[in-house]
């Protein structure tokens, strides 16, 4: 839980310095000012065979999902498929004219097959919850425990939302700011939930009211103004002027109506919130729709549990897949009907990139318990109108789903690893990659011609 006086000092600048805003970097594209971003943390590490990188047969040490071992009735992609021994396991699923191969967690993100960036084969070289984590979410290990490097959705923030009320806000998402040259009013705003955000600016009427507290505001402000000039050392009252200028912005019903949970769910009703995995997490791509049609945001992130299957896997993993990807889904077509608040003929989904990650991937083989383990390969999904769409990149070998060589990089042949994917994303938004992160290629083949 965040407290007022930390969400203010990270939301005040923002908000009050909106109109004199420091002109974006030489490296950053002007066209990338209106876009935004939703980043996604697959919590726990996911089981790439029942989705990106389906394998249904019994192949080296694969041990596939089967009618044996896997609940199927819930599962409405699944399709029987003859498997050695009397089970069956799962066909594989397509759309009509695609090139992208599924497994049955795909669920109704499939709908959207010619949207969808698969990255595959993806090296993780780690099987630590945290470190895999931070892997793919800033392209660097930890040190010491801790993150030596931004994560993707702060560096966005920086470059791109600094005068936006809210730059990045994050909810449970890996997020870190570390480095030099950020701007700092990119850190981001972490929060266990986004109606914590409205809890902590709540303010209660019995004493005084909205127009009280904003005339108080305003003469603490401009106090702090007058005191600026005289100082001989301006800047903390400078703060102190941008931070109580800042309050009373934040404190209209217009900010509270987009905090609120209930009236989120009441604006956009076609989120399954009811969903057995995932239901209450929707909230979250409702405020990144709302907040984005607002205009008040430029990066929400946020992390979806229930991945970390050691016992169960196959009783739940698709199933947790299937609310995931319905959820995406169900964003994206959101997206598809609701206008850009600066380019009114033109839909949100035209401006918004979505990058959907874990922390790697679970084991070919099922464990004694029933489960699978943790795994150094990974896979992961772009939706972005720079990316290229219906296109699957990188590869696992066949036999023992480890990443293979798919492209020959710099530093020689390799599979494609985290970095790369994050350098290529900030390269599609004219950001200069090295700006932000130490290692990773840009993967041209990802991007839209």
């Amino acid at each position: 839980m965040i407290s007022r006086r930390r969400f203010l000092q990270w939301s005040g600048a923002a908000l009050a310095l909106a109109p004199f805003t420091r002109a974006l970097a030489d490296a950053t594209s002007q066209g990338a000012a209106d876009e935004f971003f939703v980043f996604i943390h697959a919590a726990g590490g996911w089981d790439v065979t029942l989705w990106a990188d389906p394998r249904n047969e019994k192949k080296g040490i694969i041990e596939p999902a089967s009618t044996e071992n896997t609940d199927t009735a819930p599962i409405r992609r699944w399709k029987d498929q003859a498997l050695e021994g009397g089970a069956a396991s799962f066909a594989l699923v397509t759309a009509p004219g695609s090139r992208l191969v599924f497994g049955p967690g795909i669920g109704n993100l499939l709908d959207h097959h010619d949207r969808l960036c698969v990255v595959n084969g993806l090296a993780m070289n780690t099987v630590s919850h945290p470190d895999g984590t931070c892997y793919s979410a800033t392209g660097r290990h930890l040190q010491g425990g801790r993150s030596v490097q931004s994560s993707i959705n702060t560096a966005l923030a920086s470059e791109l939302g600094a005068a936006q009320t809210l730059p990045s806000v994050s909810v449970q998402f890996p997020s870190f700011y570390a480095g030099e040259g950020l701007d700092r009013r990119a850190v981001p705003l972490v929060v266990e939930r986004i109606g914590s955000i409205g809890r902590t600016l709540a303010r209660s009427a019995l004493y005084e009211s909205a127009d009280d507290r904003a005339a108080v505001t305003a003469v603490l402000s401009d106090e702090a103004r007058q005191l600026a000039e005289r100082s001989a050392y301006p800047g903390a009252l400078d703060g102190m002027a941008l931070q109580y200028g800042a309050l009373r912005r934040m404190l209209t019903p217009e900010m509270q109506d987009l905090l609120s949970e209930n009236r989120l769910r009441t604006l956009y009703p076609r989120f399954n919130y009811k969903g057995r995995f995932h239901g209450p997490t929707c909230v979250n791509a409702a405020f990144a729709v709302e907040a984005m049609k607002r205009n008040v945001v430029r990066c929400v992130s946020f992390a979806l549990g229930g991945f970390d299957t050691h016992a169960i896997n196959y009783r739940q993993q698709a199933l947790v897949q299937q609310d995931v990807f319905d959820l995406v889904a169900t964003l994206i077509e959101t997206l598809d009907v609701t206008p850009h608040p600066t380019h009114p003929t033109e839909m949100l989904s035209e401006h918004t990139h979505i990058l959907v990650v874990s922390d790697f991937c679970r084991t070919p083989q099922i464990n004694i318990g029933g489960g699978r383990d943790h795994y150094p390969n990974n896979s992961a999904l772009v939706v972005s109108p720079r990316f290229r769409g219906d296109f699957v990149f990188g590869r696992s070998d066949p036999g023992q789903l480890l990443p293979s060589e798919a492209k020959q990089f710099a530093d020689g042949a390799r599979p494609i690893e985290p970095p790369d994917l994050l350098a290529t994303f900030l390269s599609a938004f004219g950001i200069a990659p090295r700006k932000y992160l130490r290692d990773g290629e840009v993967v041209p083949e990802l991007l839209r011609v």
